[in-house]
Formats: structure tokens, C-alpha cells, sequence
């Protein structure tokens, strides 16, 4: 039997996190924990958006598509791994598994969402009084759907290359997901081409993003030194410390997970590593903008007190 392009796999098996029956339950629950705070958290992000009129701005607008990204980055991931914890051989499916994978490489607009988010505080701190004009509605939503387009594409070749990778015998994934790596390891035929592919895409996606991330803040660390007033700095500088704080923990967990020296690093390694790039990252994101923003405090706050009102006049109307 054959799946895919002529691969002699019709499905492989997640090696998981552990291998240790006891720590099954206990890890199973305490992921359950995150996924449903994750969950929580970003769609209470994107609704709490929607709903307050004052944050329809061009920030909360990419922070509402960084929310989504993250809840999408999350779900393809952490359901499963969930599923793993408590059956016995975690099998998946040829077809599953590079679905699995695609959506994973959708993570690549991250790293374009967060350099739009850098050039929109740039804007708001060096260029004010052109705020407006610079990111109109239309800006905005081009900006948006360019990244959401990046994210597509690069997650449409990576996969597409895998497509053409044979498996003959091995169909052991040692991962608790269908990552990029672990699946070019099983293969029995050239990945030259998928070599090329991630290393062009790599320079690309995160070179590009992260030049754009530290040019901007240059440029804004220029501007708030040139404030006189302490309070001006301090206002200035609030305005963009929550995407500062998820610049630094989305780039200093990929940057741990890859950039390890080969002498030190191993699989086993690299999947702990990756469980805070791929589920607890999207977990924060949401926290960090939600305790660190005013703005994001102050929408709560009037969205809970309407509701209060509104219970109270029902029940005493009743």
C-alpha cells in the first residue's frame, strides 16, 4: 500500500515526550491546564477586540491576528499530544500527519505578525502626528493579509517538498508532533531540495523580520532618548514593553531550541525545548498583552461592569 507520493508509509508513530508510564497522567493534565488557558486567553483576546470600541486601533488589530495565529499554532499541536498521554502507540496517519505539519509551518506569520506590530509602534513614537495617515484601515489590512500570505506559502513549500520524500521502512517519528526535522531524518531518498527549501525560507522569514523588529526599535530607542521628560519617556516607552516582552520570549525560545551547539543538543533535548516554543508561547502571548496593557485592563474592566449592570437591572426587573 502507498500514501502519499508513492511512499511505502501509510503511518507513522509519535514517539511523545516521554517514554516513562508514570509522568503520562500527570503531563496529560498539567497540558489539558495550558491548552484550556490558551484556549481562554486568546479568544477572550480577539473578542475582548471586537467588542471595545477603543481598541479598534491598528495595534490591537495585529494583536487580534497574533491571537488567532497563536490559537491555530496551539490547537493543530496540543490536542493530539493530549490524545498521546493516554493510548497506548500513538499512531497517525500519513495524510494526518503532513496536514499536521502544514499548519504547524503556519507559525512562520508569526515572525512577520510581530515585525508589523515593531513597524506600527515605530510609527506611533517617531512619527505621531503621520499615525493616521502612515496606518490607515487600508494599510493595516494589507499588512495583515500580506503576513496570513507568508505564512501560507512558506508552510504550502515546505510541505510540498515533504510530498515528495520517500519512506520506506522507518516510521518512528522520535517527537510529539509531525515536525520538519524528525520527519527528513526518516527519509529513505535525497532531501537536497527540502534542505534548500528551509534553508532559503529560513533566511527569509526570520532574517527579514528580525532586521525589521531591530531597525524599528533603533529608531524608537533614538526617539525616547530625545524626550526630555521622565514621564514622557516612561508613557512612550509602556506603549510598546508588552510587544517588546513577546519579541523577546517567541525569539529566545526558537533561538534555544535551534541555535544549541550540535555537541550539546539532542531529540530529547530539542523536544522539551520545542514544548515551550509550541505551547506555552502561545499560552503568554495573551497574558503578557493582557497584564502589562492599561488599554487591555480598562476594556475588561468596562465590559465586566456592563455585564454586572445589566444582571443587576434584570434581577430587578424580576
Amino acid at each position: 500500500m502507498t500514501a502519499g507520493n508513492h511512499s511505502t508509509v501509510t503511518e507513522f508513530i509519535l514517539a511523545g515526550l516521554t517514554e516513562k508510564p508514570e509522568l503520562q497522567l500527570p503531563l496529560f493534565f498539567l497540558f489539558l491546564g495550558i491548552y484550556v488557558v490558551t484556549v481562554v486567553g486568546n479568544l477572550g483576546m480577539i473578542t475582548l477586540i471586537g467588542l471595545s470600541a477603543h481598541l479598534h486601533t491598528p495595534m490591537y488589530y495585529f494583536l487580534s491576528s497574533l491571537s488567532f495565529i497563536d490559537l491555530c499554532h496551539s490547537t493543530v499541536i496540543t490536542p493530539k499530544m493530549l490524545v498521546n498521554f493516554v493510548t497506548e502507540r500513538n499512531f497517525i496517519s500519513y495524510q494526518a500527519c503532513m496536514t499536521q505539519l502544514y499548519f504547524f509551518l503556519y507559525v512562520i506569520s508569526e515572525c512577520h505578525m510581530l515585525a508589523a506590530m515593531a513597524y506600527d509602534r515605530y510609527v506611533a513614537i517617531c512619527n505621531p502626528l503621520l499615525y493616521n495617515v502612515t496606518m490607515s484601515y487600508q494599510v493595516c489590512s494589507g499588512m495583515v493579509v500580506g503576513v496570513y500570505i507568508m505564512g501560507l506559502t512558506g508552510a504550502t513549500a515546505h510541505t510540498g517538498c515533504m510530498l515528495r520524500v520517500l519512506f520506506c521502512k522507518a516510521d518512528k517519528i522520535n517527537h510529539y508532533f509531525c515536525d520538519l526535522f524528525p520527519l527528513l531524518e526518516l527519509s529513505c531518498s535525497s532531501t537536497y531540495i527540502n534542505e534548500v527549501v528551509v534553508l532559503c525560507f529560513s533566511a527569509f522569514n526570520i532574517l527579514a523580520p528580525s532586521l525589521m523588529i531591530l531597525s524599528s526599535y533603533v529608531f524608537i530607542l533614538s526617539s525616547i532618548l530625545r524626550i526630555r521628560s521622565n514621564e514622557g519617556r516612561s508613557k512612550a516607552f509602556s506603549t510598546c514593553s508588552s510587544h517588546i516582552t513577546a519579541v523577546a520570549v517567541f525569539y529566545g525560545s526558537a533561538a534555544f531550541m535551534y541555535l544549541q551547539p550540535s555537541s550539546v543538543s539532542s531529540m530529547d533535548q530539542g523536544k522539551v525545548s520545542s514544548v515551550f516554543y509550541t505551547i506555552i508561547v502561545p499560552m503568554l502571548n495573551p497574558l503578557i498583552y493582557g497584564l502589562r496593557n492599561k488599554d487591555v485592563k480598562v476594556a475588561l474592566n468596562k465590559i465586566l461592569e456592563k455585564r454586572r449592570k445589566g444582571v443587576f437591572c434584570l434581577s430587578k426587573n424580576l
